[in-house]
Parts: structure tokens; C-alpha cells; sequence
């Protein structure tokens, strides 16, 4: 017998047992498909899902100033803010906060920027809708304290 013919046997199934070991090592670990909408992943600490305005925990209004950091700061142009000083109040309150949703990129400048902290990443990755329409002006006033998925889409 050649012994370069069962070398190459010997190292054929070795090679085999080890390929066979990797297929059942990963066929019998869990599985990490999440069956959605009946299971819900678990998100990371660090996920970012859209923005939005954070309610002051004393008014229940939103905490923000309507100073535009936001709008300058984000290099996509999505955020539109409008303020006005009501009569007797110390700072301007917004009267439109809109956010383009199709062209943020997530980036982080206008959370960042915001000198009242009152922009936050929202924890709602369920983001499905049939028009595009409903992602280009998200009211964020309109929808304070409430899911996005909630506010703008139902099936």
C-alpha cells in the first residue's frame, strides 16, 4: 500500500470530522433569528432610533427652547424649528418641530448641540409604513411622550 494514498485518507477524514464538528456545533446552538412581530430583540445600550423631544417631568411640555442649535448643527437639513415667546414667559417655546426622517442619517450632531438636553434617540426601531410621506415630517410636538410607531401607522 502507498503510504501517500492513506496519508491523504487519513487527512481527508480528519478534515471531514472537523467540518462535521463545526455543522453540528452550529446546528445545535440557539438560534438568533427573533420570530417578529411575536418576539421582540433586545436592543444594545447604544442603539439609536429617531429623535425625539424629551418632556420636561415637571410641565409635561417638551423641554425645549427653540433656540435652533439643532437646525444648525444637522448637516442633512431635516430638522425645521419655529418658536415664539409667549406673554410673561422667561423663554421662547416651540410652535413647530419638524424632522425629515427620510434624509437624517442618525448622526448625533443635534442631540449633541442641544444646550437644554431636550433631544434624545428614541428606543422604537418598528419603523414599517407604506407611504414614504409619514417619515418626511414627523411632528415631534404632536407626538410628545407617545412611541412614534404609535402616533403615524396602522395596518
Amino acid at each position: 500500500m502507498n503510504w501517500s494514498y492513506a496519508k491523504n485518507i487519513v487527512t481527508g477524514l480528519v478534515s471531514l470530522v472537523q467540518g462535521m464538528q463545526v455543522t453540528i456545533t452550529t446546528m445545535l446552538s440557539p438560534s438568533p433569528t427573533v420570530e417578529w412581530p411575536r418576539e421582540t430583540a433586545s436592543l444594545p445600550a447604544r442603539f439609536r432610533g429617531h429623535i425625539m423631544l424629551v418632556a420636561d417631568g415637571s410641565t409635561g411640555f417638551a423641554r425645549c427652547i427653540a433656540c435652533g442649535s439643532c437646525v444648525r448643527a444637522c448637516p442633512s437639513n431635516c430638522i425645521e424649528v419655529r418658536g415664539e415667546k409667549p406673554e410673561g414667559a422667561k423663554k421662547k417655546s416651540p410652535t413647530l418641530f419638524q424632522l425629515d426622517f427620510t434624509k437624517c442619517s442618525l448622526c448625533g450632531l443635534c442631540v449633541e448641540s442641544c444646550p437644554v438636553e431636550a433631544l434624545a434617540y428614541s428606543r422604537d426601531y418598528a419603523l414599517a409604513g407604506a407611504e414614504r410621506k409619514v417619515y418626511s415630517s414627523m411632528d415631534l410636538l404632536a407626538g410628545l411622550g407617545t412611541p412614534f410607531s404609535e402616533q403615524c401607522h396602522e395596518f
